[in-house]
């Protein structure tokens, strides 16, 4: 049976973060996950966690000046402590809460320079992780959303792990963004397995519920228990009003 993460950055956001927590357990999920939890004490997201039994799956680092645009430091030369000041931030409050992974964000950037910069700043990351036991994730978004946003492509991403050589350095791979950007993605699941560290999904190309739209998750989610992938898959996807009511789709592709 495939299990179920609840992104909390766009499911049950007219509610705290431990009141969603609640909320996601209440509904049969199986973990969460979240984007930006660091207006909440991590003592109260730890309480919530601990009452529920639900594992917290990740976090993002933050995305710097979001009113000037920023859409993550950690590939932008000249903002480097800045990039390292957020990687600390999201390294500690994960370990306080029992989070597994950090998401570092690259943000809008292109050149040699913005790769040299991001690389630096991943194997940074990487170090501070490891010292919690926690893993590293970069995530490609694709041109549509997030045109200029640095790391674009799944083959990017994955030529950054493999250069780097971190072990707790992996890709998250969400299933919306690949289809939006690249197409083919059980091919690319398939191919890129060994270095997912985890996965997410919404309908494509409208990011709505999943169940409509371009990608067929029954046939998705099949083939990754064939290939023997079986941590939470992470429901980010945009429900257009009530949480509640666009949860019809779990029943259907357990």
């Amino acid at each position: 049976m495939t299990r179920f993460s609840a992104n909390l950055g766009f499911l049950w956001t007219e509610l705290t973060l431990p009141e969603a927590i609640r909320a996601a357990a209440r509904a049969g999920f199986d973990a969460v996950e979240c984007h930006w939890p660091y207006e909440t004490p991590p003592e109260d997201v730890a309480a919530a966690l601990s009452e529920t039994g639900l594992p917290m799956l990740g976090i993002n680092i933050r995305r710097g000046d979001v009113t000037a645009g920023d859409m993550g430091l950690s590939a932008l030369a000249g903002r480097e402590n800045e990039a390292r000041a957020a990687i600390n931030e999201a390294v500690h409050y994960a370990a306080a809460i029992g989070a597994r992974c950090v998401h570092v964000m690259a943000g809008f950037a292109e050149g040699a320079a913005a790769g040299s910069v991001f690389e630096r700043n991943l194997n940074y990351a990487c170090d501070q992780a490891g010292q919690h036991g926690l893993t590293v994730l970069i995530e490609p978004l694709n041109p549509h959303d997030a045109p200029g946003y640095y790391l674009s492509s799944t083959d990017q991403a994955a030529e950054i792990i493999r250069s780097q050589g971190c072990s707790n350095l992996k890709l998250m791979f969400d299933c919306y963004h690949v289809q939006r950007a690249e197409g083919d993605v059980v091919r690319r699941l398939g191919e890129l397995l060994p270095i997912i560290g985890h996965i997410q999904f919404a309908g494509a190309p409208d990011r709505g519920p999943p169940g409509q739209g371009e990608l067929n998750y029954r046939y998705v989610f099949e083939r990754l228990r064939q290939f023997g992938y079986d941590a939470p898959l992470g429901a980010e996807y945009r429900p257009g009003g009530d949480t509640e009511a666009s949860l019809g789709w779990m029943d259907m592709l357990k």
